[in-house]
């Protein structure tokens, strides 16, 4: 199993420290971004496990899994918001200028992160085991803010 990014509740990393800043309404300089990116829910992930390790027609192969829609950062800085209840203080600054402070900050992988398009095509698993992610980017967006928001409450 290839997965792109992997998103839920109780994950770590870069994701969490959006759903963060979104939160507490940081204005992100990301509207300008207009990638591809390629998302997983861990829920869909493993569902898609789950399909490969009860059908024998998985055996030996690899395969690729997604929600099954791109977005941009843009876009999930908006659909985050949204999932959290925020309003998206996502605002444009050029992205040639933000790739250049964050080459003088040491930053520059994080912004090729942001800006740069990771798509992967999960129609080999589809076709194959005929799997379909039970989850929309949106249902997973909304139990991964819900489990946030929890956490953040404690």
């Amino acid at each position: 199993m290839r997965p792109p990014l992997v998103y839920g509740p109780g994950l770590k990393g870069n994701f969490i420290s959006l759903l963060a800043a979104i939160d507490r309404g940081i204005p992100l300089p990301l509207a300008g971004a207009h990638n591809a990116r390629s998302l997983v829910y861990v829920g869909n992930l493993v569902d898609a496990l789950i399909a490969c390790a009860t059908q024998p027609a998985a055996v030996g192969q690899t395969y690729l899994v997604s929600d099954g829609e791109e977005v941009s950062t843009a876009l999930l800085v908006d659909k985050v918001a949204h999932a959290l209840g925020r309003h998206s203080r996502s605002f444009y600054f050029p992205p040639v200028l933000l790739r250049a402070v964050a080459a003088l900050l040491g930053r520059a992988e994080q912004m090729d992160r942001l800006f740069g398009s990771l798509r992967v095509s999960d129609q080999k698993i589809r076709g194959e085991l005929g799997w379909q992610p039970p989850y929309t980017l949106e249902d997973g967006l909304r139990v991964t803010a819900d489990w946030y928001r929890g956490r953040n409450l404690r």
